[in-house]
């Protein structure tokens, strides 16, 4: 990247990864930057996380984004020069749901919904819990007007869950109770 900008934009316009020039309202546009800013929670998740190992998680998580955004960037059907993106697919759902079977057994079992909060970071996670959820959102919307195959769409569901998941293993490690609802005082 010789400049950062382009002034594409200056006329509300963006370049999708195969070159096509779509406005910057338009609904991928739309998706991966809200992926973007499920990302950037992430990184605010990870800034108070004092547990190196969920730390290592996170990170690799704001890789695997990155590699998302990438995905809707450039439309399946694009001309691609082979290994310059990386379609999300089964391996990087299959590392979500070990991660979620790894965490879930050290956490004891759900009698009640939690409620978003606990510590810092639990409560980071669940705002990151949402916008995750909100990017899913926005994606099935795009799925109705657009092939970008089935495994964004998995990824982004099971992701929704593992953040659940990890909000409440923070809490754990912070030595924080989860916040059940309905709960005295929650």
């Amino acid at each position: 990247m010789a400049k950062i900008y382009t002034k594409f934009g200056d006329q509300g316009q963006t370049v999708l990864f195969d070159g096509e020039r779509v406005r910057k309202d338009h609904l991928r546009i739309e998706t991966y930057g809200t992926v973007d800013e499920f990302n950037s929670h992430l990184g605010l998740a990870i800034v108070d996380c004092r547990h190196e190992k969920l730390r290592a998680i996170l990170t690799t998580l704001q890789n695997e984004l990155f590699d998302l955004g990438a995905d809707l960037a450039m439309p399946i059907d694009a001309e691609m020069v082979l290994g310059k993106i990386k379609r999300i697919g089964a391996a990087h759902v299959g590392f979500l749901e070990q991660t979620i079977d790894a965490v879930t057994a050290e956490l004891p079992p759900l009698k009640r919904f939690v409620l978003p909060g606990g510590g810092v970071t639990a409560a980071r996670l669940h705002v990151a819990r949402t916008v995750c959820r909100r990017s899913e959102r926005l994606l099935v919307t795009l799925m109705a007007e657009e092939n970008v195959g089935d495994q964004p769409l998995i990824y982004l569901n099971r992701m929704g869950d593992l953040l659940f998941t990890l909000a409440r293993w923070a809490n754990k490690l912070d030595g924080i109770n989860d916040v059940e609802w309905g709960a005295e005082g929650g």
